[in-house]
């Protein structure tokens, strides 16, 4: 039987995502892609930097992320940037939905991935940093290694 870690392969991540926003809470989507959206994901022809997830009529969709056209696609080819709808549960759904309309939170979409056969995206809740969060993050991330560094040398 196989493990776990094994079982996902991860095809795309947004990773400014944690460095431009606060991310909250997590959410595992389903996707609905066409085949030559599924084949190009499959080679990792995914970009996630520009795009976000919003809740329109009581479905979830994700807007602006870029799958790259296939490279054996026919002329039925996919359009690279279209809006692509999110299965959730109709519960997170409404959940997503009240936090959303809080200001100043967002969904953003973190990591596209592989999981038993099927193409998932986990969505997060975020608050966008202002720029001395980003700056505090950044000098925190800085002594943390200074330490890792210095506890590295003092084992020599």
């Amino acid at each position: 039987m196989q493990t776990k870690a094994s079982e996902i392969k991860i095809l795309a991540a947004n990773r400014q995502a944690g460095h431009n926003y606060f991310l909250t809470d997590r959410y595992e989507a389903g996707i609905v892609l066409t085949g030559t959206e599924v084949k190009a994901a499959r080679e990792g022809k995914i970009q996630l930097k520009d795009s976000y997830a919003e809740v329109l009529h009581g479905e979830a969709w994700l807007v602006n992320a870029h799958i790259s056209p296939y490279s054996h696609g026919n002329r039925m080819n996919h359009d690279p940037v279209r809006s692509r709808k999110l299965l959730l549960h109709r519960t997170e759904i409404d959940k997503l939905l009240g936090k959303a309309r809080e200001r100043g939170f967002t969904l953003i979409p973190t990591k596209v991935y592989l999981k038993t056969g099927r193409i998932k995206c986990e969505l997060a809740l975020a608050r966008a940093k202002k720029l001395h969060d980003k700056r505090a993050a950044e000098r925190q991330r800085e002594n943390e290694a200074e330490a890792r560094q210095a506890v590295r040398n003092h084992t020599r």
